[in-house]
């Protein structure tokens, strides 16, 4: 397991921050094999920067899907202080299906990952559900949503509604399952 960074000058942040975007990108587009120095070079840093941040291509993966994992999961404390629970948790769920996306890209490289030692997935149930049940419980807080509905059940119906629209020509479809599964929230509420 790699560790998170200790305190980053803005610079290396920023570097790194382009890496992990950038690895996610590559990874997807061109497999778990996608050499270091292209991945350096579409970041925009050198290849010892690169190796500086991650040493190891597990590392890197590791990394880059605890990174994307991160950005879904915070996402819900953000929304949720801009916009009303029922909505925040619609917008919660597109970005979701887009982290869905990018692991399914990154599967292979994530596979590799895994059979080098790494455990990028050790967190992910914990954290996930965590963000799921806190906008589930401020919706349930404000009359907009139901509260006999838990964090688990939302998420096995986000990863069902993602494998069956996998396809980005079906991301319209997916948007409409959505829509769907929030309006099942919302039913009996009193709306």
């Amino acid at each position: 397991m790699t560790s998170s960074p200790g305190p980053l000058r803005a610079d290396a942040r920023r570097n790194r921050e382009r890496i992990l975007e950038t690895a996610v990108r590559a990874f997807a587009e061109q497999g778990p094999d996608v050499p270091f120095d292209a991945i350096a070079k579409a970041a925009g840093v050198g290849s010892a920067t690169l190796y500086r941040h991650f040493p190891t291509r597990g590392a890197l993966v590791e990394a880059a899907y605890r990174n994307e994992l991160a950005r879904v999961c915070d996402g819900a404390a953000e929304l949720l202080a801009e916009l009303p629970p029922d909505r925040a948790l619609r917008l919660w769920m597109d970005r979701f299906i887009d982290y869905l996306a990018a692991k399914q890209g990154m599967a292979d490289a994530l596979r590799a990952a895994v059979a080098s030692g790494a455990d990028p997935f050790a967190e992910t149930l914990e954290k996930l559900g965590t963000a799921i049940d806190s906008l589930l419980s401020a919706g349930a807080e404000a009359g907009l949503l139901r509260s006999d509905v838990d964090a688990f059940d939302v998420g096995l119906s986000l990863t069902g509604i993602a494998q069956v629209t996998s396809a980005p020509a079906q991301r319209d479809r997916a948007g409409r399952l959505l829509d769907l599964l929030l309006d099942g929230l919302r039913y009996g509420t009193g709306r």
